[in-house]
């Protein structure tokens, strides 16, 4: 009933907004995908924009394509784990990986603050240099804004990518069928708690560290050690409910997620619980859920738990035969629950 009511309210709270954008427009959830049936898709919509998945596939001469896009507004600039610099950089590496693709290249939009310590700036860029490098791409192309006192706080960051798809492979929902497993590589809640800590209760010392992390070589080695993988996408905002809960709903299966199979570390669902936080709503910003054929599970399992950043992976859910399109989480005492994507935003400007 609680749960029931507190949605409720936010919805109403939402629709009394009028023609006004709400901050969580911006969450990832049920407004985010109001937003863009409502307001982006019927002005721009077309064959690739339409398939919403984390890149766009563009055929050239025989080759696919993957084309990326996303910005950064995370507030505080640096937190444990990482920065928005690291952040840019990986959030548009991952979109590419789990589209299937070797990420090529880079372009780098700022926009900075007037008064922004320029020692601030030189090592945000140092560090979107170091985690190109550990990815593996260039930054190729770029542009630099500044805007006045009160026009913007900080630095936000831009960041497009272009990568090669690889032959043969094709990630998409509608591959997704009942019998195949679900896996994540490990932890999760751990960005999204890093960095609201940071925000709100920077006094406090945890031992909590953002998972930011570009994911393509652990990825790479799962696509060419298994054959069986379907579908994979990055629990970033709406966090793994969200991924799991869309996942349900474009394929029209049943998803089954196991509570007690799906790693949190001690400290992370102590820290949500305090902020009375779900964290499976959580985002993440180091992890990849991994759809993949029954038959294959080992396979792929190998391959991830050989790579640093895929040390902890395990099987956490499976999709069933029921056409509801319903996403369902299963309690250790043996007590079901429906997953949704969140409704707005749990925590604004984490990514």
């Amino acid at each position: 009933m609680t749960r029931s009511s507190n949605t409720t309210s936010t919805r109403n709270s939402a629709s009394g907004a009028g023609g006004h954008i709400l901050l969580a427009h911006g969450g990832g959830g049920q407004l985010t995908d109001e937003l863009i049936a409502g307001s982006i898709l019927p002005r721009l919509g077309n064959v690739l924009l339409n398939d919403l998945l984390d890149s766009a596939i563009l055929e050239a001469d025989g080759r696919r394509l993957a084309m990326t896009i996303d910005s950064y507004v995370v507030q505080p600039l640096k937190f444990p784990g990482g920065d928005i610099g690291r952040l840019a950089v990986s959030g548009t590496v991952n979109d590419l990986a789990v589209c299937g693709a070797q990420p090529m290249a880079l372009a780098l939009s700022l926009i900075l603050a007037e008064g922004i310590e320029r020692a601030l700036v030189e090592e945000i860029l140092d560090s979107v240099a170091d985690t190109a490098r550990e990815a593996g791409v260039r930054i190729a192309t770029g542009d630099t804004k500044v805007v006045g006192h009160g026009q913007a706080d900080g630095v936000f960051i831009t960041t497009a990518g272009v990568g090669l798809v690889r032959p043969q492979v094709k990630l998409h929902p509608q591959q997704v069928r009942a019998g195949d497993a679900i896996i994540i590589n490990g932890p999760i809640g751990d960005h999204g708690l890093a960095v609201m800590l940071a925000r709100e209760m920077p006094q406090v010392q945890s031992v909590i560290r953002s998972d930011v992390a570009p994911l393509n070589g652990l990825i790479a080695a799962l696509l060419e050690g298994t054959d069986g993988v379907v579908f994979m996408r990055d629990p970033t905002r709406g966090g793994l409910a969200g991924v799991c809960a869309d996942l349900a709903c474009r394929t029209g299966l049943h998803v089954v997620l196991d509570e007690a199979a799906i790693p949190v570390r001690g400290e992370t669902r102590h820290a949500a619980e305090m902020l009375g936080l779900d964290v499976l709503e959580v985002a993440n910003e180091g992890k990849v859920v991994v759809v993949v054929r029954s038959d294959q599970v080992e396979k792929a399992l190998e391959s991830m738990c050989r790579h640093p950043l895929g040390a902890e992976s395990r099987v956490i859910g499976r999709v069933e035969q029921k056409r509801d399109g319903i996403c369902e989480l299963t309690t250790p005492l043996g007590g079901r629950r429906i997953l949704q994507k969140p409704y707005g935003e749990q925590l604004p400007r984490i990514c």
